[in-house]
């Protein structure tokens, strides 16, 4: 059984101040309402704080309210109260956006896709932001908008790699000093990320070089991040992931944050709050930068100070 608050609250008519404040407060937390003036939330989600806040805000105002914590009677009224926070009507629109902004892939313009995506994305976390009971509706949806992001990149760069079922084997970081690594030109964050990984943490003097045709790469080279390069997408993992694996690097806190950061700007999966705006700055930098080497000279700078950060947040 589900720990419960029911909020029980008598607002004044007028001033109306306080009658929005309140609906709005309610709003964000994702309260049912069991009927005008009873609202209802499990007791145990991060929104029940607000709830309990809001109780001591209506009666500092001079208006009535009365916060109870219980559990439902029996299972049937446990339904009750759980059926209140059925989000499948929310989810089953997300999957027809998802479907039918699939269908358009190749008649919209990349801005337009982006932007297709972004608010997919933002509009998937909200809703699982008040599913306080996710199930297989919740699982559909992260599915379908998980499928429109790979989609929509392998059609923005369809020399993709495609996942490999090769056994990620641990390597000596002194092996592989002053090496010249290979890659596809025009880098994206798994590209970039990777070279600022190698660059900070694996050899200590690098060359990178970019290439038209990754079937012309260099046999000195390593090649990363294509079809037949020496690192590239390992089952689940992007290269990123996989050259830090590799390196014995996916065990430091700070780069397996950063890892799961680049695993889902690039190929997507669970919504990750910073994600947003790391994508929509190396967007930026690839609009400011035409050259290759000029981009990723930027690029270091940008993963240097996201590393700073996520170090500091620990």
């Amino acid at each position: 059984m589900t720990d419960w608050l029911i909020l029980t609250a008598t607002l004044p008519t007028n001033p109306s101040a306080l009658r929005v404040r309140v609906w709005r407060a309610l709003k964000a937390t994702g309260a049912g309402t069991l009927r005008e003036g009873v609202y209802v939330l499990p007791a145990a989600v991060p929104s029940a704080l607000t709830l309990r806040e809001l109780a001591r805000t209506i009666t500092d105002a001079g208006a009535d309210a009365h916060l109870l914590e219980l559990r439902a009677r029996d299972e049937g009224q446990e339904r009750d109260f759980r059926a209140l926070f059925d989000r499948s009507e929310l989810y089953a629109e997300l999957l027809q956006a998802a479907t039918d902004s699939r269908k358009g892939i190749g008649k919209a313009t990349e801005a337009e896709l982006h932007k297709t995506l972004r608010s997919l994305e933002q509009q998937l976390q909200q809703v699982q932001a008040s599913d306080f009971f996710p199930g297989k509706d919740s699982a559909r949806a992260v599915d379908a908008i998980a499928t429109l992001r790979r989609e929509i990149e392998l059609h923005l760069s369809p020399d993709e790699p495609a996942p490999t079922k090769s056994v990620v084997s641990l390597l000596s970081i002194q092996d592989y000093q002053g090496r010249t690594w290979a890659t596809r030109k025009r880098p994206w964050v798994d590209r970039l990320a990777t070279a600022w990984l190698v660059h900070r943490f694996v050899d200590k003097s690098p060359t990178f070089i970019w290439l038209g045709d990754p079937k012309k790469c260099p046999k000195s080279a390593l090649g990363y991040d294509f079809d037949g390069a020496a690192f590239t997408h390992v089952g689940d993992l992007v290269t990123f992931e996989v050259v830090a694996k590799s390196f014995g690097l996916d065990k430091e806190p700070v780069l397996a944050r950063l890892a799961q950061l680049v695993h889902y700007i690039d190929v997507g999966g669970i919504p990750l709050d910073e994600a947003p705006g790391i994508e929509m700055t190396v967007r930026g930098l690839q609009a400011q930068y035409p050259d290759d080497n000029q981009l990723l000279q930027a690029a270091f700078g940008l993963f240097d100070t996201l590393y700073a950060a996520l170090k500091a947040a620990k």
